[in-house]
């Protein structure tokens, strides 16, 4: 059983986009999403540099077109190739919600947008940012956080949890880490992102969803609100409004795909993260990051050993 995911935020880097708009038909693609949604995605993925892509209203819609375009060229949608189950990492849960064909891509490119906008928005209210801790477990970190008023805003699984908060109460922690954390690492994103912080963009992306006609999942989506397999389109889009304010909790997502019987997990463009938790977390579990499409042939050929609808 394949279950294929998608990054969140922070898994940009300059120039990513490159070698993939040299596929035929993907620049095309690009510049027609670009059109849909006011925002040039090919200057973005080339040219701008480190900080240009950091903005959140910038990152957030990159990555999603990213992550489309390299499922199109590696053949898995609900109308080529499926996989038996998706899952995205926060900004990347809409991604797999176009996968699972509960929007559209231009809707997905659409809706993305407008979270990154909203969420770009909140952050401009408070300075507030994220942290992640390495090593501790849960037992120690998270009252440990509490203690400071911060937020488990990813648990990640792995011996990763992100915490959530602002500027001072960040600092805070870098100075008092909790039992058994190795490090504490401030994370390259515009604010508190999955907390009370992100408040105001809930209303909006509430109201966004009023204007959607979302279908069925076609394949298994799994919701980081608490790794379950939602098969409703109503379900899927009402719990992305909410997780702009919520926790991403992936190490449930991780536990349900060990439930279901994975066997191997093909992360897209711009993959590495994701791929670098399942390595700890899901053992004997066969990983492929896409990075460049040089490493199509070796997913596909995963795909076609591991899925059950291959």
């Amino acid at each position: 059983m394949l279950v294929l995911v998608a990054p969140g935020q922070g898994a940009q880097t300059p120039g990513f986009l490159t070698p993939w708009l040299e596929l035929p038909g993907a620049a095309d693609r690009l510049a027609a999403w670009s059109d849909a949604i006011g925002l040039d995605l090919a200057h973005y993925g080339t040219q701008a540099d480190a900080d240009a892509i950091r903005d959140t209203a910038v990152a957030q819609p990159l990555l999603v077109a990213a992550g489309l375009l390299s499922a199109s060229a590696l053949g898995a949608a609900p109308d080529q190739t499926a996989p038996d189950a998706v899952a995205g990492h926060s900004v990347g849960e809409i991604t797999a919600a176009a996968l699972a064909g509960v929007l559209d891509d231009t809707a997905a490119l659409q809706l993305v947008r407008k979270r990154g906008l909203a969420m770009a928005d909140a952050a401009a209210i408070t300075r507030t940012g994220m942290s992640a801790l390495l090593g501790g477990e849960p037992d120690a970190v998270l009252p440990h956080l509490e203690k400071h008023g911060l937020t488990p805003a990813n648990v990640n699984g792995a011996g990763q949890i992100v915490a959530a908060g602002t500027m001072e109460q960040l600092a805070a922690l870098a100075e008092d880490k909790p039992e058994g954390t190795r490090r504490v690492v401030p994370l390259q994103v515009a604010g508190a992102f999955h907390t009370e912080h992100m408040g105001p963009a809930v209303a909006v992306l509430d109201e966004a969803a009023k204007q959607l006609s979302p279908a069925a999942p076609k394949v298994r989506y799994v919701s980081n609100k608490d790794g379950q397999a939602v098969d409703s389109g109503a379900e899927v889009i009402a719990r992305l409004v909410g997780q702009v304010a919520n926790p991403v909790r992936w190490d449930l997502c991780m536990e349900t795909f060990k439930e279901l019987g994975v066997t191997a997990l093909v992360e897209l463009c711009p993959g590495g993260t994701l791929t670098g938790l399942a390595k700890r977390a899901l053992p004997g579990v066969k990983t492929l990051a896409l990075k460049t499409p040089d490493d199509l042939d070796a997913a596909r050929a995963l795909i076609a050993e591991h899925s059950q609808t291959a």
